[in-house]
């Protein structure tokens, strides 16, 4: 069954781990521990775009890094929120 389940990349053709990694970080950093995962999502995907003439998947690892970049903006500015606010009230009581 040449054509059903076959998949998408042949089994000899290179595949940059580097640049799916930082994609899925930066994804994930989106909705979850922006603060942690943008940061790994920018150096992933650096070094994913360096490795990008051998491996492939350049897009993938700018993506990455745009993501990552901007899950350190969406902290910022929900940090500067919460400033401007006076912060988070932990006590509830009355």
């Amino acid at each position: 069954m040449s054509g059903y389940g076959s998949p998408a990349a042949s089994p000899g053709s290179p595949t940059n781990g580097l640049a799916i990694a930082s994609l899925t970080c930066g994804i994930i950093g989106l909705f979850l521990f922006g603060v942690i995962l943008g940061p790994i999502a920018i150096v992933l995907g650096a070094v994913g775009v360096r490795q990008a003439s051998a491996k492939g998947g350049g897009g993938m690892a700018k993506a990455g890094v745009v993501l990552g970049i901007l899950d350190l903006v969406i902290f910022v500015a929900l940090l500067a929120l919460a400033a401007s606010e006076g912060g988070v009230s932990w006590y509830v009581g009355g």
